[in-house]
This record gives structure tokens, C-alpha cells and sequence, in this order.
């Protein structure tokens, strides 16, 4: 059944187009980087954080956006909304940035780095591209306060410290096999029973069916009925469901660099959904 929940929010010049029950283009304008921008449809907005409505989910849609490489982000799952200050809707419910809980499908630009794990010599972490990827975290832990305090004189440390307080799993999906062939990948396979991968190249610019099946235990991944990955990193609920395309970037990456900011947008840059069914 299709799911008439989702409501559109839009910075201006952005705009969510309906077609049909369940079928919609999120657009972001051309423009400088000047600016954010962003489209969005999601059915948590006007909530408190506590009270989104998800502890569970199954999310099925069909998807494809306008390039292969987008700037900024875009994607569709599952979030706590961890940012509640920056995202730039007016008249948006005042909630306190909170550490991450998310399972999603995500695209995500050169210049972004998501991923707080301090990975081992030759291994892979899932930071940018087009991924499956999962953040739990507890709603407080003494750690941060710490990492708060060494942040303005060792990055490093901070991120380390972030690290044991946010559990990860992730994958990205246009990669090449072989960098399933590291030791955390295969740590990966025999914890979380991931089956090794072939070389998948998902192109989002293609019209893909995707599946995201998240349990108190365990989230799946799947693109047109085939598993892509699973990961018992589940993220504690509640959770609000999300669709959205902006022109943000963001990254704290293991060589030290953080940043925040917004991207130019050369031409319109859109994400096109539809048959959008929650179970």
C-alpha cells in the first residue's frame, strides 16, 4: 500500500513535484555556494524527537536521480534527525543536536566523510559514494563530554573517542569487490553474516528498486531483490522516515579534516521516488 504519510519541506527555490500517490521529484536549484538547499519529504517534522513514529520498518520505493554524482547528499531511510539545528526549514521544532541513529540508503559527495570508525591498515571505510549504512548510538555517553574538551587541541583524539561511542556498519555500492577483500570485511562477514559481494555497481541515475528492512536486531539492504548487505548494527529507536537532496557537506575524516558547508550547484539536480510502500 502505497504510503501517504510523507510531507515536503523546502528551502526556498527548492520544491517537491507530485505526480502521483507515492511519486514524487525532490529538486534542488542551480546556484552558487552560497547557500543551503534542500528537498525534502519526511513524516517526523512537526514531532518531538521522542516521539517519532517508527521503531520498526520495512521501506520499499523505486528510485533514481538526475546524475550519477551529485553534489552535497541525497538518499531515503531511516534518522533521529541528530542535527535538529541545521537544516534550514523555517518554523522547524526547536530539538538538541543528538548523537546519530540512521539506517539509509546514501549518496554522498567527494567532499563529505561519514563514517566516525578509525579504520585498520588496508581497510575500507564507508564515507562517500553511494552506500547502505547504519549508526547506533546511546542518547548519552560520558565520552562526549571528553571528546568536547580534547576536540579544540587534538582532532585526532576526539575522533577516536567518537568512535567507541558510535557503532557503524557500512557499505559502499558502486565499489570494487576487492575492497571486500580486507580484514574488517571479512571480520564483517563472519559477525554480521554479509555473504561476500561481486563487484556491484548500483547506478543511481538508473531507475533501481530498493528495500530497506530495519528490526530491533538487525537491518537489511536490498537493490532490485537482491541482499546488498546486512548489519546487526540496528539504530535505537525511535526514528522518523526521510527522503531528501541538498547541497551540504560534511567531514571529520582519520587525517584530521572537519568540515561543514554548502556545495555550488552547476545544473538542477533532482531525486525521483515512487511506489513508495512502508511495512
Amino acid at each position: 500500500m502505497t504510503y501517504t504519510r510523507l510531507r515536503a519541506h523546502c528551502t526556498p527555490s527548492a520544491r517537491v513535484e507530485r505526480f502521483s500517490p507515492g511519486h514524487h521529484r525532490l529538486t534542488i536549484p542551480t546556484g552558487e555556494a552560497d547557500a543551503y538547499r534542500c528537498a525534502q519529504l519526511d513524516d517526523y517534522f512537526t514531532l518531538p524527537r521522542r516521539k517519532f513514529p517508527h521503531h520498526s520498518l520495512t521501506l520499499s520505493l523505486a528510485a533514481r536521480t538526475s546524475s550519477s554524482s551529485l553534489p552535497g547528499t541525497w538518499g531515503f531511510g531511516l534518522w533521529n534527525d541528530p542535527f535538529g539545528l541545521s537544516i534550514g526549514f523555517g518554523g522547524k521544532p526547536f530539538r538538541l543536536p543528538a548523537l546519530p541513529n540512521a539506517a539509509w540508503f546514501f549518496g554522498a559527495s567527494d567532499e563529505n566523510y561519514l563514517s566516525f570508525r578509525e579504520p585498520a591498515a588496508g581497510d575500507f571505510a564507508a564515507a562517500n559514494g553511494f552506500m547502505a549504512q547504519a549508526f547506533r548510538s546511546p542518547r548519552f555517553h560520558p565520552l562526549i563530554i571528553l571528546a568536547g574538551l580534547v576536540l579544540p587541541f587534538s582532532r585526532v583524539s576526539a575522533r577516536r573517542l567518537m568512535s567507541k561511542v558510535i557503532a557503524e556498519e557500512g557499505v559502499t555500492l558502486n565499489a570494487p569487490a576487492e575492497q571486500e577483500n580486507t580484514e574488517y570485511a571479512k571480520m564483517r562477514r563472519r559477525h554480521f553474516s554479509t555473504p561476500p559481494r561481486q563487484t556491484i555497481t548500483v547506478d543511481p541515475a538508473q531507475w533501481h528498486r530498493y528495500r530497506l528492512e530495519w528490526s530491533p536486531k538487525r537491518v537489511v539492504w536490498e537493490v532490485d531483490e537482491a541482499r546488498v548487505f546486512e548489519s546487526a548494527v540496528s539504530p535505537n529507536p525511535p526514528l522518523g522516515l526521510v527522503i531528501w537532496i541538498d547541497n551540504q557537506y560534511a567531514a571529520f575524516t582519520p587525517q584530521r579534516k572537519i568540515g561543514f558547508g554548502v556545495l555550488a550547484t552547476p545544473e538542477p539536480a533532482w531525486l525521483e521516488i515512487k511506489e513508495v510502500e512502508v511495512g
